[in-house]
């Protein structure tokens, strides 16, 4: 979060506090742009305290891209389970998988998390995961076209990290690291990327990385994959 604090210092971005986790705050930011009532990007890490690829890849994308985050559109969520990563847990300091209640407005943090996104509705949402069972590296697509959109972004992923070769994913139909629904039924609740993709988002990609991987690739292939989603979803070239 110190690190975070700098990358907002230099881009000018704007922080909201949505929680505490016990002695650390759960923190979210804004550019600027966001405050233009511009429709933003939104990127999400860390809900999984255990997955912590994503939460770094984050970090290190956000670092590297300061130029660009003065300018464009971003909601970034960077860490909303700081006790889950402190103590390598899935779960939250409350014991709570964050991940199957993003549907509870009447839990306190996840409540604060609902407002604050519905200020401005993303145009693409991208939630950084891990996957201890991973084989490779997939994504989940939710998108309302015909086309799968993420190919290219996984094509380009693949050239850090192997993709997942499994045709059935966690009992979904798998191809080249991606899995795509378009229709939910209306009973399914909780994760980040369904509820917003029920709150309007039309592109929601979850992406995951082998766990058991070097982290260092894990790392880097989780910033290609926000690079080139921006790239080829959002013609933000990197």
């Amino acid at each position: 979060m110190e690190a975070w604090q700098r990358v907002a210092q230099k881009a000018g971005l704007q922080a909201t506090v949505l929680g505490q986790a016990e002695e650390l705050p759960v923190i979210a930011f804004a550019t600027a742009a966001c405050a233009r009532g511009e429709a933003p990007i939104y990127l999400s890490a860390g809900v999984h305290g255990d997955e912590v690829a994503g939460a770094w890849g984050l970090l290190q994308w956000a670092e590297a891209h300061v130029p660009l985050l003065k300018r464009a559109p971003f909601a970034l969520s960077p860490c909303l389970n700081p006790q889950g990563l402190a103590r390598n847990t899935r779960v939250d300091h409350r014991g709570q998988d964050l991940n199957r209640r993003f549907h509870m407005g009447r839990d306190p943090l996840i409540g604060a998390w609902q407002k604050w996104i519905k200020t401005a509705a993303p145009r693409l949402s991208l939630c950084l995961h891990e996957d201890y069972d991973g084989q490779g590296c997939y994504v989940y697509e939710l998108s309302q076209g015909r086309k799968v959109l993420s190919a290219p972004v996984m094509a380009r992923v693949e050239q850090v990290l192997p993709l997942d070769p499994r045709r059935d994913i966690d009992g979904q139909e798998a191809a080249k690291g991606i899995i795509r629904r378009k229709l939910l039924p209306p009973q399914i609740k909780g994760p980040e990327a369904i509820v917003l993709y029920q709150l309007g988002c039309p592109v929601t990609l979850t992406f995951e990385t082998p766990s058991e991987f070097s982290l260092d690739q894990r790392v880097a292939a989780h910033r290609i994959f926000i690079e080139a989603s921006l790239e080829f979803l959002a013609d933000i070239p990197a």
